[in-house]
């Protein structure tokens, strides 16, 4: 298990006990009704951190009318101007992320870090692939894993002169492996809690199937401590992705769903019966496993492990219990039953 210094953003406290879930609001900053309309909707499927661009001063608003309106903590990202950092600070928010190196130099560093130490503010240090310092690009000749992970303790360093040590560190890479050794290597080098990402990941598709990969591989080697799966698309499916591949790792809460492929003795909807089901139990706060299986010869045997299930057959289907049948029911009724058998979970 490794070894992490707690750091709290909020009330939330990132020791590696529980993994948090993160996304960022991708309105327009000068529309702060539509910002705050889609923080609370972020937050109602499930997001547990909120992160938003401050990109100049009449952004700072964000921060208050956001934290207005949700109860989870909210992280300002802050490029170039380290003034912006010391106003939303002010402002009450509960992260800062930036990347020390690019804010106006050491003085202008401390000033930020001195700032957030008096308001007990943690500071995210962001480093990706494609802001990398041109030495480090010079000397490893590519934006590398090692690259990454040098440029990123070199911030920490920064604030860390400045007596600074509330940090937490991400070092996002839009290529897969190259992310996932980076944060391997990050794990090895420091204590500070890590955020996981996959940058620039993709639209909905590939960028589920590469932040699966990648953030994925690294929860099963007990790393990270928040996660953000990145989408060209409404951040809301972001939380859905991360949310599942938390239950994929077995570090997630809510209902667990096992469906099987469907062959030739499948003799129901199978798949549009399992996404139904799938979008029923979506927001189901239960620690279970639902199955839901194409035939009744192996369904309650395959899926015996499951909490609950259902089983099609020819126009009907089973309810099952742990592998032993409860009842038999009409297809058009299947969904009802197993519904009926979660409440009563």
């Amino acid at each position: 298990m490794r070894n992490i210094k707690p750091v709290k953003v909020g009330e939330l406290t990132l020791d590696g006990k529980k993994i948090f879930i993160q996304s960022m609001l991708n309105v327009p900053a000068a529309d702060i009704e539509g910002n705050v309309r889609q923080a609370a909707e972020l937050e109602r499927a499930g997001c547990e951190i909120i992160r938003t661009a401050v990109p100049d001063r009449d952004a700072v608003a964000l921060i208050p009318a956001i934290k207005e309106k949700v109860s989870i903590p909210v992280v300002a990202d802050i490029h170039f101007d380290y003034r912006l950092a010391l106003m939303c600070a002010e402002a009450g928010v509960d992260k800062i992320r930036i990347n020390p190196g690019n804010i106006g130099g050491q003085d202008k560093v401390k000033q930020v870090a001195d700032c957030c130490r008096k308001h007990h503010i943690p500071i995210r240090i962001g480093v990706n692939s494609g802001s990398l310092e041109k030495e480090l690009l010079a000397k490893y000749g590519a934006p590398t894993a090692e690259a990454l992970v040098e440029s990123a303790l070199g911030h920490a360093k920064m604030l860390e002169d400045c007596d600074f040590d509330d940090i937490v560190i991400s070092i996002k890479s839009s290529d897969v492996p190259t992310m996932i050794r980076a944060y391997r290597l990050m794990a090895e080098s420091c204590t500070y809690p890590l955020h996981l990402g996959v940058t620039e990941a993709g639209t909905e598709r590939m960028g589920i199937i590469k932040s699966a990969v990648g953030i994925g591989s690294l929860l099963c080697d007990g790393i990270g401590e928040t996660i953000r799966v990145s989408l060209t698309d409404e951040p809301v499916k972001e939380i859905y992705a991360a949310k599942d591949i938390l239950s994929a790792v077995g570090r997630g809460s809510g209902v667990r769903l096992v469906s099987c492929p469907t062959c030739g003795r499948t003799k129901i909807d199978l798949v549009s019966l399992a996404k139904e089901v799938e979008d029923r139990v979506r927001n189901i706060d239960k620690d279970i496993t639902v199955a839901v299986m194409g035939c009744i010869v192996n369904g309650p045997g395959e899926a015996r492990e499951a909490d609950i299930g259902a089983a099609g057959g020819d126009g009907c289907g089973l309810i099952f219990r742990k592998g032993e049948i409860l009842r038999k029911v009409p297809e058009n009724e299947i969904v009802s039953a197993l519904m009926e058998e979660i409440d009563k979970l």
